[in-house]
């Protein structure tokens, strides 16, 4: 394993005149397909786990979310065609001579997601689920099952991570977790969908927030003025607390109120009628879409967390940035690449690089701290699944 720690020559972020930031909120139709391709992952490892004590091959990171059609109206509206979510993946559906109940593990992990994280959208009423799933290739499930407790690499693939956020990075996660958290749950007419676009230019941050409104519970045209405001003058406030910057916020901007054209839904996602979905299109293993900074275009969510480096190395190079800025007061930021090679241990890359930006000048005795930090971290890649499983590990 090669492993680099270099200094970062570029400017940060931050010292930019501008810079762009965007979050697909939890009701996003991306953010959908993601999440309901993790649930089955996460729901195929715990049934492969109880039933056989081990997590078998799979990989089931390819969604597609076919958006219905609606009529919403103030103060209701109505379904007309149901949402269309199609699974697509390589799972283990036999284990010796027991066959693996895959359509209904799916089945059921798919409303269980839907049931505990949408108020208004009803799995049973306004989505149809199907799964075409086969078993992966003999080579690949080979290549998985030949080491279990050290995995090999069954890609050849990178993984990126950078610490810490910037300020307006930190501004759009925390908004729209605070929006489809606390302020959703006390305001019954703003639906999951919810996506936030940050544009700094110097010290000014524009804020347009996309935001489902649910018809039932706005009754006019001059509520759902009333309403908006209530939104944009919430993240006004909310973003007061994380920044002392000029934020400028928009809600529904693409809104036409002199036609009476507005942001309405039935169910609080645009999947019902205004946006179709798929796995990888969405926030990146840090929450975030930040084209100013390095990401890999990897879709974490589905993939198996045994061996599949896609989702192992993006998770341990985010934590890798993090712990290096923590831990070593002298560093200020770092990035990490990571890159497999398939059929190799995932403990042991092609290549870790680590690039810091110090206070001071990188010295040999800051550089022998990261490299110890990454390479101490990266020998948790064959653990990182119990983590994935118990829920303690975001991937979008």
């Amino acid at each position: 394993m090669a492993t680099y720690v270099r200094e970062l020559v570029f400017p940060s972020v931050e010292s930019m005149g501008v810079e762009i930031v965007e979050r697909k909120g939890l009701g996003h139709p991306d953010t959908i397909c993601d999440a309901l391709s993790e649930a089955y992952s996460a729901a195929l490892s715990k049934a492969y786990m109880e039933r056989f004590g081990k997590i078998y091959h799979h990989n089931v990171d390819k969604a597609l979310l076919v958006g219905g059609s609606a009529n919403p109206a103030f103060g209701g509206g109505e379904v007309l065609s149901r949402i269309e979510i199609h699974m697509v993946g390589r799972v283990t559906d036999r284990i010796g001579k027991e066959e693996v109940p895959i359509r209904e593990i799916y089945q059921e992990s798919a409303r269980k997601w839907i049931k505990e994280n949408f108020r208004y959208l009803e799995p049973d009423k306004h989505i149809s689920f199907s799964l075409m799933a086969k078993p992966g290739s003999v080579d690949l499930v080979e290549l998985f099952e030949r080491s279990y407790e050290n995995p090999l690499a069954n890609d050849t693939s990178f993984g990126v991570g950078f610490a810490p956020m910037t300020t307006t990075e930190n501004l759009v996660y925390s908004l729209e977790k605070h929006l489809n958290g606390p302020f959703r749950r006390e305001h019954p007419f703003v639906g999951e969908d919810i996506k936030i676009m940050g544009v700094r230019s110097g010290r000014k941050i524009n804020i347009t927030i996309a935001m489902a409104m649910v018809g039932e519970f706005i009754g006019s045209l001059s509520e759902y003025i009333e309403a908006k405001e209530i939104v944009r003058q919430e993240a006004v406030d909310f973003s007061a607390t994380i920044t002392p910057w000029e934020v400028w916020v928009d809600v529904n901007a693409a809104d036409s109120i002199e036609k009476g054209s507005v942001y309405l839904t039935v169910t609080g996602t645009s999947a019902e009628a205004g946006d179709d979905g798929q796995v990888g299109r969405g926030n990146r293993a840090n929450g975030l879409i930040t084209p100013y900074r390095p990401m890999s275009l990897e879709a974490a969510a589905g993939k198996n967390p045994v061996s599949h480096v896609g989702k192992t190395y993006n998770v341990l190079a985010k934590e890798i940035a993090d712990e290096v800025v923590r831990r070593i007061d002298e560093v200020t930021e770092a990035y990490v690449y990571i890159v497999s090679q398939i059929g190799k241990p995932v403990t042991e890359p092609q290549l870790l690089d680590v690039h810091v930006r110090t206070k001071r000048a990188l010295t040999a005795g800051i550089r022998e701290r990261v490299a110890e930090i990454a390479e101490r971290k990266l020998q948790d890649a064959p653990l990182v699944w119990r983590r994935v499983m118990a829920g303690e590990v975001e991937l979008f």
